[in-house]
């Protein structure tokens, strides 16, 4: 077994094999750029290296400065975490020439498998079933245009060396395939320094279900059931889960079976994942190898209790499987939900910026559930635009599919992020949503479901009461401090007040404090609106960001934000802003009048901080709705700014080059 191993890698991935070689008695190294001085893995390791500067072509990507860190280091062995160099084939070729061992699967599966086109081009001849598409490189959008049509639409353009959504668009007639070969060839080069680009039919309402396999030096190769991560968003994955609500025992045989034949067909040695495209009916086609360990990994990992990453190692040091098919078993139900840096209240355009505060929930197994967070980030940590915007992976499982998702709605509800923009009140709303809750899924799932994009939902009367009456219940034990401080002159003496207000955004509610007295804990009978008196007991103080306690007879976790004369609360995808006063005062509030945002219908402002690729209309040029205005880059995404309607540009405020903040004007319109 190695005594030293190095991780070229960053973020929750670094972080999460440290762990594991912690564990088994293994010395860890991390590399690190500019942008990453300070981050978790650093910390956690046993030592660090310096690289480089943030950009990721020069630093993470760069095998050189990997193989000389090693070499400082006295690292016997790399583990690549996934992304970066995790599928370069020239990458444990280089490590192989200079003594050091590749934690991962052989030169030959990478070249064979790695490669979308090539991959394909091998499926075909092992006779696996493959989604129909155009697997030669494609060299001019013309091209591309032929052959999309020969296939016939829809059709998805994808990267060659592509993963993580990048380099990836679906078109539906020629314009869309002329503009989305340029973007998908554009990201490829700069995401993954190779910009080859294949067509392939794109199969409509489909599932996305993987199977994780495992093979070592001797031959031996098994699946450890699968996965389905049919919810995504811009082909990016957002929530995942194991097992798949889909198949049944004997579809996860055959799947699992062909995904061997194929890792054994290039003696495959490592941890990797056998993508599959399957339709409602559970027929599957092949997709493609991901030669690497999978973001996903841990819903894996608990239903099976078999740490890939330990795996990985044992197999990389020439140990036999100790596992064999029979021994593998499912477990329960696990679920993933990704937390990122993006705004969901704007189309989910990444955001960037310090982690002000950063309270996931604790991780615990307790009444069978089991909470998990995989992170690379900690309170104070900066969130860079250079990376990819994944924050955190959150985890949770229990004997059930049902039980797996409350758990995890609970667990997001006390997740709390600060300092940035990002989709936990999305993937909380999502937890209750009744079609991701009945598994009736498909990979077009967030589009058909939110087709205007994500917004904060209404409160519905009985959600509107639970949050009241928090509100309430904080205000009546804010004014009891503050009446009792010392110094104050008139502190009361009296009966809590009964009659209240409370404002939940445009609804004043009218609510009761029956009997009571505001302390802490705090307990307290309320009732809301007319409706039944419910006893409201909490542990919460001011200045705590969770509110967590019962109402009535219901458990519940508000994340409580102070605002002026009141508080913003977030719970299970509510978002509302909250004033509990006395009746007069609702009176004098409802006269107030409203401060409208200011207009900006006659300006293109920047959706994210990010860099500008092109502008690409002049000054005085007339536009129609639909074109392109300009192009911006931010973490490894290029997000084209389109007109929304027939316009003339009066002023243009940036260029190509520049780094822009969130709302900056980029151009104005007459």
């Amino acid at each position: 077994m190695f005594s030293k191993i190095l991780i070229a890698n960053r973020g929750e991935i670094a972080c999460r094999v440290i762990k594991t070689a912690r564990r088994m008695g293994i010395k860890t190294v991390a590399v690190f750029s500019d942008a990453d001085r300070d981050a978790m893995h650093v910390e956690m390791a046993d030592e660090a290296i310096h690289i480089g500067p943030p950009q990721a072509a020069q630093s993470y990507l760069v095998m050189d400065k990997i193989i000389a860190a090693c070499k400082a280091s006295g690292a016997e062995a790399v583990h690549p975490g996934y992304g970066f160099l995790s599928e370069r084939a020239a990458f444990p070729e280089a490590l192989a020439a200079e003594g050091i061992v590749f934690i991962g699967p052989n030169k030959r599966a990478i070249e064979a498998m790695g490669d979308k086109i090539e991959s394909k081009k091998f499926a075909n001849e092992a006779r696996v079933s493959t989604v129909p598409g155009y697997l030669g490189v494609i060299e001019t959008a013309d091209e591309a245009v032929t052959i999309a049509e020969e296939i016939g639409y829809p059709v998805m353009i994808k990267a060659s060396a592509g993963g993580g959504g990048k380099g990836m668009r679906v078109a539906w007639n020629a314009a869309e395939v002329r503009d989305g070969f340029v973007r998908s060839k554009s990201e490829a080069a700069s995401s993954f320094g190779d910009d080859r680009v294949f067509i392939e039919k794109f199969i409509q309402n489909p599932r996305h279900i993987e199977i994780q396999v495992l093979g070592d030096k001797h031959g031996n190769a098994i699946y450890l059931g699968e996965r389905e991560c049919s919810i995504q968003r811009r082909n990016q994955k957002v929530i995942e889960e194991a097992p798949s609500p889909l198949l049944d025992p004997e579809t996860r045989r055959k799947m699992g079976e062909q995904a061997v034949a194929l890792a054994k067909a290039v003696d495959y040695d490592s941890a990797g994942t056998v993508e599959f495209v399957a339709g409602q009916d559970k027929s599957f086609f092949f997709l493609e190898m991901n030669t690497r360990l999978q973001v996903e990994h841990p819903v894996t990992e608990l239903i099976t209790g078999i740490d890939l990453v330990e795996q990985m190692i044992r197999v990389a040091a020439g140990e036999k499987l100790s596992i064999t098919q029979s021994d593998v078993q499912l477990n329960g139900w696990a679920v993933e939900s990704r937390i990122y840096a993006e705004d969901p209240y704007r189309n989910f355009l990444p955001s960037i910026g310090r982690l002000v505060r950063y309270r996931p929930p604790a991780e615990e197994t307790s009444n069978g559930v089991t909470i998990r967070n995989d992170t690379g980030v900690s309170e104070g940590s900066e969130i860079s635009m250079y990376y990819d915007p994944m924050i955190a992976k959150l985890i949770t499982h229990a004997p059930t599919r049902e039980e797996a998702i409350d758990a995890m709605g609970d667990a997001l509800d006390g997740f709390v992020v600060d300092g940035i923009q990002h989709n936990v009140p999305f993937l909380t709303s999502l937890m209750k949503h009744p079609r991701w809750r009945s598994g009736a899924l498909s990979t077009g799932f967030i589009a058909e479901e939110y087709p205007d994009g994500f917004a904060p939902a209404h409160p519905d009367d009985a959600a509107k009461r639970v949050l009241a009456a928090v509100a309430l219940s904080m205000e009546a034990l804010r004014r009891e401090r503050l009446d009792h401080l010392p110094g104050r002159l008139r502190p009361h003496s009296g009966a809590v007040r009964e009659d209240w207000v409370v404002r939940l955004d445009d609804s004043y509610l009218p609510a009761k404090i029956v009997t009571g007295y505001p302390g802490t804990p705090v307990e307290l009978d309320i009732s809301v609106d007319g409706g039944a008196v419910e006893t409201v007991v909490a542990d919460w103080r001011p200045g705590d960001g969770l509110w967590q306690g019962r109402v009535g007879s219901q458990e519940v976790t508000v994340q409580v934000r102070p605002i002026q004369n009141g508080y913003r609360l977030d719970w299970q995808g509510y978002s509302v802003v909250a004033k509990a006063m006395t009746p007069r005062i609702a009176e004098l509030d409802k006269l107030m009048p409203v401060k409208l945002p200011p207009d900006t219908s006659k300006m293109l402002l920047c959706p994210m901080p990010g860099l500008v690729v092109s502008v690409n209309v002049a000054v005085g040029q007339e536009v129609k709705a639909g074109e392109t205005l300009a192009v911006v880059e931010a973490m490894k995404m290029e997000n084209v700014l389109r007109a929304e309607r027939d316009l003339v540009v009066s002023a243009i405020n940036a260029t190509a080059g520049d780094s822009l903040a969130v709302d900056a004007v980029i151009m104005e319109f007459e």
